[in-house]
């Protein structure tokens, strides 16, 4: 149980340097683009609040095969989202 805590310990902490990794790089492109990103608003972002991360320490994680130090493209805000049909049913708990 000791071992599983400390593994479920480095996921969260991997995941959430990825979240922050794609949270900064989601607000330099909104500041390059010329959008208003306030620093208080910026304050409150979070890198846990995110659908990905549960409760239950079941993780699934498809790595793209990228140049090595480099990152996927960030989402079009307009595009449709392969998860659209699914996101309601995961934000009823």
């Amino acid at each position: 149980m000791e071992d599983q805590l400390g593994a479920l310990g480095i996921v969260l902490n991997c995941v959430v340097l990825w979240n922050t990794v794609y949270i900064d790089a989601a607000l330099n492109h909104l500041r390059a683009q010329g959008y208003p990103v306030r620093d208080e608003d910026v304050a409150r972002l979070s890198p846990f609040m995110r659908k990905h991360m549960n409760v239950h320490g079941k993780y699934s994680f498809a790595v793209p095969d990228l140049p090595e130090g480099t990152t996927r493209q960030l989402r079009d805000p307009d595009a449709r989202d392969e998860d659209d049909e699914d996101s309601a049913e995961d934000e009823s708990w």
